[in-house]
């Protein structure tokens, strides 16, 4: 409110100021809008490439009063794995506390800033633009891709051990801090697989330039194609493994699986034949279970005890049974067999069996008996337990289907 003196007459006259204020929701409409999405999934086997889309956008509308351009400096992108460990079972030599005087500045683009633990891979980082300015409602949508590398640790999420992956896109505006868009992914890891290479024949063949496109599509098919063509030879050898199931007593069971290797996402089936035992079985179950086990140099105690975890379980009452059978699924998202230099990991078929310590007399059913007879098993039975380990592989699998059950969206935004 403003107050004028008029001269003329002995009278104050009052003229109203407006000042227009934008609101919180005007201000926060100045951003631009990044959004990450691999194409493909969030699960790749390494050796693989990955392609992630990226897209900037300035969402504001044309009609909007504030409507302006929005300028980006520049943005990057690159893989990385951190690593991070139980304090109370691992022990990692102490770190050199010298660092990069660059690290704490916030201008300097670091993929592994505020995330626990180590980063212990990473790509060099690919620039997706420099410069760029978007008009009201515009957006542009730039392509990244790179061989996931083959020399790293798989995805893995243990009672000890966690290796995370991380596809890590930086972007800044000019005089402002670095932000950070992360899209967490999941790599499986075939260990032994063989390096992407061409025949004598591909090098020197002449290309076609009218099919160049297509071609180098189908070269960087070939190592998954490799890859898979492995998997599916190494779990597709069927050879009966026969195992006599004793005890103390004698023998309870036989016991016959077909294959010792399996994929994510297959089904391991065996079977038992409690006929040829001597020792009447009351009860039995099979565990698929992980071993989890952190290299001696590195363990927080000496001696530690491995970590057993279990990932389904079949259990059955089997007296007075011939024959049974069981199955037991390999989830998709559980982590296959692997070793590094401070943690190995590897399965194992866990049975446990219940068994009389004298013979049970089965029913008698008499064949000219016309009425329905009821048998009651005996209240107190003297039983002993044992159980038994056998190893197995679990390799990868095709990572498109692994993607199904996978935790992990392939999708991330941000607004700077």
């Amino acid at each position: 409110m403003a107050r004028f003196w008029s001269s003329s007459r002995a009278h104050f006259v009052y003229r109203l100021l407006v000042i227009y204020i934008p609101d919180a929701d005007s201000l926060g409409d100045k951003m631009i809008e990044v959004v990450a999405s691999m194409a493909r999934g969030p699960v790749f086997l390494a050796g693989e490439l990955m392609e992630c889309l990226i897209t900037f956008r300035n969402p504001m509308s044309h009609f909007s009063t504030s409507a302006s351009s929005e300028m980006l400096a520049w943005a990057s992108a690159q893989i990385h794995c951190q690593f991070h460990t139980s304090e109370s079972r691992v022990s990692l030599p102490s770190r050199s506390n010298k660092q990069d005087v660059q690290a704490d500045s916030d201008t300097v683009l670091i993929p592994s800033r505020g995330e626990r633990g180590q980063c212990v891979l990473d790509t060099p980082p690919k620039i997706l633009f420099c410069d760029l300015c978007l008009d009201p409602g515009e957006s542009k949508t730039y392509s990244y891709s790179e061989v996931v590398p083959v020399d790293g640790p798989p995805s893995f999420r243990g009672q000890a051990v966690k290796y995370v992956y991380k596809l890590t896109i930086g972007c800044q505006r000019v005089n402002s801090p670095i932000k950070l868009l992360r899209v967490p992914f999941r790599v499986l890891v075939l260990q032994g697989m063989p390096e992407p290479s061409f025949t004598h024949d591909e090098e020197v063949s002449p290309s076609n330039p009218f099919l160049e496109e297509e071609e180098a599509s189908r070269r960087d098919a070939r190592p998954l194609e490799r890859a898979l063509d492995m998997l599916m030879v190494s779990t597709s050898r069927r050879c009966p493994h026969m195992f006599n199931i004793t005890n103390v007593r004698g023998k309870v069971a036989k016991f016959c699986i077909f294959k010792t290797m399996y994929r994510l996402g297959e089904d391991i089936i065996g079977t038992f034949n409690f006929s040829e035992g001597d020792i009447p079985c009351l009860q039995y179950s099979v565990s698929l279970q992980s071993e989890e086990e952190i290299q001696q140099e590195y363990q927080r105690r000496p001696g530690q005890p491995l970590s057993v975890t279990g990932h389904g379980r079949h259990l059955e009452s089997c007296l007075h049974t011939a024959s049974s059978h069981f199955s037991l699924p390999v989830p998709l998202n559980v982590t296959p067999g692997f070793s590094t230099d401070i943690v190995s990991l590897r399965w194992r078929l866990h049975f446990e069996f219940v068994t009389a310590r004298e013979p049970a007399e089965p029913p008698v059913v008499l064949q000219n008996e016309s009425k329905a007879t009821v048998w009651a098993g005996t209240e107190h039975v003297e039983v002993d337990t044992f159980s038994w380990d056998l190893p197995i592989k679990i390799l990868p699998t095709n990572p498109a289907l692994a993607s199904y059950e996978s935790q992990f969206t392939g999708t991330n935004s941000i607004n700077i």
